[in-house]
């Protein structure tokens, strides 16, 4: 016979039961030892009498329960967190799984199930990670396996000491780390400050604020950097926003900011790197923790309630900044290379986008439409189909590549501002146009390869 085994509460009713039953006891004496009803109490003399002991066993005892997650759906939602949504609170990795992968799971059983493999929010309490370091050193103590306890104690490094300490750059213009904090500066909207900040001395070099974290915002700061320094050797970015790959999603390589920024370093020569972790870029999150204390009351005295006053504030408080927080330029040596034109900076730094031209020889370029004209003014022509490249300089410049050519672009208007019939002037002479001679940067084909690249290094990370 099949030996029953009953749990706690389980037990008490059954034993509860049992003796009323033989003792012909009180049942309003077992209705408040159980804190059920009569009516409940009948139902288990009923069940006891006709099934005896076996009747007190809950009904789902050893069944699935139906909206288990498998272990399957477990392992790929701890592997998405470490490799994708690391940098996610859990509410938010909840909401993320939803809409991205068609994981349907609730916060508690997401903070359980990390949880359970030291995989805590960035938002955990000091307190819960004191806790947890106290458990993993005991559970260190007690093992015997070698490669458990350096596994344990690696997991103890990265609670303790979330941003290791990392020594500086040898040289001044050999690392630059970029990047921007959403935060109410100024006024009542928040706004976002870009900032460079260099490696080996914490001085910043580039200060910009916009709207948002923006491409032009680190177009800003780069030409700050251009100008005043040089050329750095290396620039450190944030890939979570504005450098983020282009998703599939984006029909528009101008929407492609990492290819845009990555496009323009390459043409000056500064290698790029890119990574989502805090750690690294550590110098840059720090300064900030520092500027949100210090700027915003900053702002408030001088009275600054807009983006351009705001911008004008930060040419003169920045100095100020790094005579009290960073080391010494003079004591380190600088390896930024030859400083850049400020026309030839307009013309690199550049929004490039494909386009192709349509059946009016005309290119569409947001919302307006354009032709091509040489550097005497003249009107030139291509057949529709014809692929060409846009470029937008920093300055607002417009220009289009076609076969390796650069052509201005004016703007077709809807209607002419003048008639040639009744508006008697003098007859109006094409304008001779300046066009860069800039086709080793601006060549279609070059970007087109660039961009290729790009979408196979992001395939690659992704496999």
């Amino acid at each position: 016979m099949k030996r029953i085994e009953l749990k706690m509460k389980e037990n008490k009713k059954y034993e509860t039961i049992k003796k009323l039953i033989e003792t012909n006891g009180n049942k309003k004496r077992a209705m408040v030892e159980l804190g059920l009803t009569i009516r409940q109490i009948n139902r288990l003399i009923a069940g006891y009498k006709a099934h005896g002991k076996a009747f007190f066993v809950h009904g789902n005892r050893g069944k699935e329960p139906a909206n288990k997650i498998d272990f399957d759906t477990k392992q790929k939602i701890i592997e998405l967190y470490n490799s994708k949504y690391f940098d996610c609170n859990f509410t938010f990795f909840a909401e993320l799984l939803s809409i991205h992968e068609n994981i349907n799971v609730s916060v508690s059983f997401l903070r359980k199930l990390l949880n359970s493999q030291y995989i805590f929010s960035p938002k955990t309490h000091k307190s819960v990670k004191r806790r947890v370091i106290e458990e993993l050193k005991e559970i260190q103590q007690q093992s015997t396996s070698k490669k458990e306890i350096n596994e344990i104690q690696a997991t103890i490094v990265s609670l303790e000491n979330a941003h290791p300490t990392q020594p500086r750059s040898a040289y001044f213009g050999e690392e630059l780390q970029m990047d921007a904090s959403e935060h109410l500066w100024f006024g009542n909207k928040k706004t976002s400050l870009h900032i460079a900040i260099d490696d080996a001395t914490s001085q910043i070099v580039g200060a910009y604020f916009d709207t948002a974290e923006t491409l032009n915002g680190y177009y800003q700061i780069t030409k700050q950097i251009l100008l005043k320094y040089g050329i750095p050797y290396l620039i450190k970015t944030d890939r979570r926003t504005v450098f983020e790959y282009k998703k599939k999603s984006a029909p528009l390589d101008e929407d492609d900011t990492f290819t845009q920024y990555s496009y323009a370093c390459s043409q000056l020569g500064i290698q790029i790197e890119s990574c989502s972790t805090p750690e690294f870029k550590a110098r840059v999150e720090r300064t900030f923790g520092t500027l949100q204390s210090r700027i915003p009351v900053e702002l408030r005295l001088a009275g600054v309630t807009t983006i351009e006053e705001a911008n004008k504030f930060l040419n003169r408080y920045i100095e100020k900044f790094n005579k009290q927080f960073a080391l010494s330029i003079n004591n380190t040596k600088s390896v930024f290379d030859n400083q850049v034109e400020e026309a030839t900076i307009d013309l690199i730094l550049s929004v490039l986008s494909q386009r192709v031209i349509n059946s009016g020889h005309s290119i569409k370029y947001k919302n307006k439409t354009y032709k091509t004209i040489d550097s005497n003014g003249n009107d030139i022509f291509y057949g529709k189909g014809t692929k060409c490249l846009v470029i937008e300089t920093l300055n607002h410049q417009l220009y289009a590549s076609v076969d390796n050519e650069i052509y201005a672009l004016e703007e077709i208007l809807e209607r002419c501002e003048k008639s040639a019939n009744f508006d008697f002037t003098e007859e109006i002479k094409p304008i001779k146009r300046k066009i860069p001679d800039m086709n080793h940067v601006w060549r279609r084909k070059s970007f087109e390869q660039f961009v290729a690249k790009q979408q196979h290094r992001l395939e690659k990370e992704v496999a």
